[in-house]
């Protein structure tokens, strides 16, 4: 059975605790592929936390192919989410962000005008 708990005074975001928590849950075994999850209703209430704060950790962790949801039959874990659970999409996003700001810097881009460029560039 899922056992997840939060800390409202920690620094970790509640949606980053949740996703954390679920994916241990996933690669200890306790929750195995197929296995049906609560609902973002019942989950919110178990937790106390707002119904929008559980719906974007599933969505973060539907994105990754660690959970599926199947419309009205509910929120399952994914066949692959075990393998799926070691990847980090925040580690790959610094890895190419560093990237592309060596590149810019080897030709001659200023730390301002990089910085500018991604703004306009989040901007649009």
């Amino acid at each position: 059975m899922l056992q997840i708990m939060v800390d409202i005074d920690s620094d970790v975001p509640l949606f980053t605790q949740l996703t954390d928590q679920i994916k241990s849950a996933i690669a200890s075994d306790t929750l195995l592929p197929g296995a049906k999850l609560p609902s973002i209703r019942q989950l919110a209430n178990d937790l106390d936390l707002n119904n929008k704060t559980v719906a974007k950790a599933y969505r973060l962790l539907e994105r990754d192919a660690v959970i599926q949801s199947k419309g009205y039959r509910g929120t399952f874990v994914h066949p692959d989410a075990k393998q799926n659970c070691g990847q980090d999409i925040n580690d790959w996003i610094s890895a190419e962000v560093q990237k592309l700001v060596g590149v810019l810097r080897e030709g001659g881009a200023t730390d301002s005008e990089i910085r500018i460029a991604f703004t306009n560039a989040m901007n649009k």
